[in-house]
C-alpha cells in the first residue's frame, strides 16, 4: 500500500489503532450544543465495543475531543492562578471515589 499524504482534515500523522469511534463535525465552525448532543448520544450506543468495565457501570475513559476558544481557557486558567502558554492542552482526570485514594492521585 502506498503511504498516504496529508490532504485536507486527514493527517497520516493522526491515525491511532481503535476498535471502535465515532465523528462528528460542525463543517460551518459555528459553536453548536447540537453537535456536543449528537457526539453524546453517539458515545452512549458504543458499549458494544466494550467501553465498560467488567463492573457493567464504569466506563472505559471514552470521551468527546472539542475545541474551545483560548480566550475561555485562559480566563479560567487565570482564576485558578495559572498563567497558560500559546500552546496548552486540556483534560479530565477521574480519580478515585475514595476521598484518601483521590488525595494521593492529587499529590
Amino acid at each position: 500500500m502506498a503511504p498516504r499524504n496529508r490532504q485536507g482534515l486527514y493527517d497520516p500523522q493522526d491515525e491511532r489503532d481503535a476498535c471502535g469511534f465515532g465523528m462528528v463535525a460542525q463543517l460551518d465552525d459555528q459553536p453548536s450544543r447540537l453537535l456536543v448532543d449528537t457526539a453524546i448520544a453517539a458515545l452512549s450506543r458504543m458499549t458494544h465495543r466494550g467501553g465498560v468495565a467488567a463492573d457493567g457501570v464504569t466506563g472505559d475513559g471514552c470521551g468527546l475531543l472539542l475545541r474551545r476558544p483560548d480566550v475561555f481557557l485562559k480566563a479560567l486558567a487565570a482564576e485558578a492562578g495559572l498563567t497558560l502558554g500559546a500552546r496548552f492542552a486540556a483534560g479530565v482526570v477521574f480519580l478515585p471515589h475514595d476521598p484518601t485514594d483521590a488525595q494521593a492521585c492529587r499529590d
